[in-house]
């Protein structure tokens, strides 16, 4: 049986922004916690957020988010929404301001410590509607948690764990593609592989849901179609709101799940001593998992929809296609390029079998297949 549950309210447009205050309003929010990053505050977006709330609206900062928000990380933005007595938080930027703003939606009304909340440890139903409500405001287009129901943290065990329940979904998501104009090449066709990922795993999940199925691969169409262009021409405005639509679509199908990409992305990103960009490991690891999961015949008879989308002919081969697009936009080609030595191989191939997208993955994987994945990948 398919279960279907869509999603929250959005804005979407050139100058979305612009309804900032409202939004804060509708939710009740007269005191919220701002969450950002030190680029983001740098690049002056989370000075151009705040100027759009109502004119006196007291509210506080916290821009320590690390790439890979941590526990640690969530405790500490948590201690300043309790300073000030917040009662609602905006989070701005990439996934990481907004999965950490997702954490402490958590902590400000529920009991410590978050790990208990993880969803591979049983967490997902103690999670309730009394959540702070969160305003997601992209600045990036890749991750899509600003439709997104959970959030990944990396935990003081050294564990990258998803939190997630539909209670976590930004209460508001402004998709505003001014905010996306002039972003680096690197970071674009980074994030925007991030979302290339999204679709795919998403689209070939065994998972049944139609509607997340065919939201995926009109999402991916988008992005192949336009990522090459944004990446190119970071002021060109049709790319960077396609990209940006792009994006939002493949957080929208999250509910078939991910897959194999995820289940290795996020314990690499977990790796402390390395900052690993979660959209440039999923770049580099999906032609691999593509070849693996063409093994499995019911995922096998889904490339044909992707072959469709990425405008392929019926013959080629989609793993090849996604390490040539990876090429043309400036993406790393190996695991090797990253810094990453090939010891931590092994535990991140035992760790992927605990992470919650394995369960969801195209095909049936065992730790000697992740294993294998990753060594054609370094």
């Amino acid at each position: 049986m398919a279960v279907i549950n869509y999603l929250t309210t959005i804005r979407l447009d050139f100058g979305a922004l612009a309804d900032l205050a409202e939004d804060a309003a509708a939710l009740g929010l007269r005191r919220p916690l701002v969450i950002a990053d030190k680029g983001v505050t740098a690049a002056g977006l989370t000075e151009r957020v705040i100027g759009r709330l109502a004119a006196g609206t007291p509210h506080a900062l916290f821009d320590d988010t690390p790439a890979n928000p941590t526990e640690e990380a969530v405790d500490a933005a948590l201690a300043v929404y309790q300073a000030h007595e917040c009662d609602g938080l905006i989070a701005v930027g990439g996934g990481s301001p907004m999965d950490l703003a997702k954490g402490v939606a958590i902590l400000a009304t529920h009991p410590g410590p978050l790990q208990q909340y993880a969803a591979v440890l049983g967490g997902a139903p103690k999670i309730t509607a009394a959540v702070a409500p969160v305003i997601a405001i992209p600045t990036t287009a890749g991750t899509g948690s600003e439709v997104g129901r959970g959030a990944v943290i990396t935990f003081r065990d050294g564990r990258k764990l998803g939190v997630l329940s539909p209670h976590l979904l930004p209460k508001r998501a402004i998709c505003d593609p001014d905010l996306t104009l002039g972003l680096p090449p690197q970071i674009t066709a980074a994030t925007g592989m991030d979302a290339v990922t999204h679709c795919i795993e998403c689209y070939i999940s065994p998972v049944d849901n139609p509607v997340a199925g065919a939201i995926a691969i009109d999402g991916l169409a988008r992005a192949i179609g336009h990522l090459p262009r944004a990446v190119a021409d970071g002021q060109d405005r049709e790319a960077r709101r396609e990209m940006m639509i792009a994006a939002m679509m493949g957080a929208m199908a999250f509910q078939k799940g991910l897959g194999a990409v995820h289940a290795l992305s996020h314990p690499l990103g977990g790796l402390r001593e390395f900052k690993l960009h979660h959209g440039t490991l999923n770049a580099v690891l999906l032609p691999h998992a593509l070849r693996f999961n063409e093994g499995d015949a019911a995922a096998r008879g889904k490339y044909h929809g992707l072959r469709r989308a990425m405008g392929l002919s019926p013959e080629d081969d989609v793993a090849d296609f996604i390490a040539r697009f990876n090429s043309r936009i400036g993406m790393p080609s190996r695991l090797s390029e990253m810094g990453l030595p090939s010891q931590v191989l092994p535990a991140i191939a035992k760790a992927a079998l605990l992470d919650h997208t394995h369960a969801t993955n195209a095909r049936a994987a065992t730790e000697r297949d992740y294993l294998n994945i990753l060594e054609a990948a370094y």
